[in-house]
């Protein structure tokens, strides 16, 4: 009978411990960050929100999906998840619905949003990091360097504690030129691609790329080119990775884990090292 209460109460025990785990946790799903618009607009203009309850004034990472800018969806990926981080995946309008500059208005909308409201959740609007993949890093790129994007809301971009674009098309995006005729191949660089406003920043910008002879299109190369141009802007706390192995799909994979080690880094006051 003693055998049988030991074990009771230890299975008791893993359970409530195993449940306060879970709650350390909370997802708030479904938040518009977006009231005025269309009704597609009020359909696509929502984010979750993902954040850690014992946590005082925790970095938040504000993450766009990829899909080229016509497909995809929100989420928290799974390798940010029970790491004292705050996540905010965004959904945001897509093409052919919309157009290239509804897209990234969007994502200057959702980066708001979190600059309005984290503190209430325990975050810290002074640890605000961007990223995304693909369509998703090609947004965080546009938000960031071009800084009326952001100043339309009442948001200055340089107050970004840093951005992380995970293998963002960085001249004129494909889908853009696509509409006007041209192949994914034909590069183009204008006013709605992010070489175009390369300039010195304040916080630290790191390039993440998949292996070059996997990547897509040529993605690495653009990626190299938009380092050095970073560079000869002095930006010296602007890095580049190539991702050994991984391919346009799942280099997130690996480049989580830098952007994990360097927002830690960067909420020390450390400078960034490979």
């Amino acid at each position: 009978m003693r055998k049988f209460n030991f074990w009771f109460v230890a299975f008791f025990m893993l359970v409530h411990c195993t449940a306060v785990m879970a709650d350390d946790y909370v997802q708030n799903n479904d938040i518009p960050y977006q009231v005025n618009g269309n009704a597609y607009a009020k359909e696509r203009c929502k984010l979750d929100f993902y954040y850690p309850t014992n946590v005082k004034d925790f970095p938040v990472v504000v993450w766009f999906h990829g899909g080229g800018l016509e497909g995809g969806s929100k989420f928290i990926p799974q390798e940010l998840k029970d790491k004292g981080i705050g996540v905010i995946g965004v959904n945001y309008r897509l093409l052919p619905k919309a157009g290239i500059q509804e897209c990234i208005d969007d994502a200057a909308a959702a980066v708001a949003w979190a600059f309005r409201n984290v503190t209430r959740y325990g975050g810290s609007s002074s640890r605000i990091f961007v990223a995304g993949h693909s369509a998703g890093g090609y947004l965080t790129d546009m938000i960031v360097l071009k800084k009326d994007y952001l100043k339309k809301y009442g948001v200055d971009a340089d107050s970004i504690a840093g951005a992380f674009p995970f293998s963002g098309q960085v001249i004129t995006h494909f889908n853009v030129r696509k509409a006007r005729g041209l192949s994914a191949i034909t590069p183009m660089v204008d006013d709605t691609a992010p070489l175009y406003y390369v300039r010195k920043l304040p916080m630290p910008f790191v390039l993440l790329s998949g292996d070059r002879e996997l990547e897509l299109y040529g993605r690495y190369e653009e990626q190299a080119y938009f380092w050095r141009m970073m560079q000869l802007h002095n930006n010296e706390q602007c890095l580049l990775y190539e991702m050994d192995g991984y391919d346009h799909g799942n280099m997130p994979e690996a480049g989580h884990k830098v952007m994990i080690r360097h927002i830690k880094a960067i909420c020390e006051g450390k400078k960034l090292k490979r």
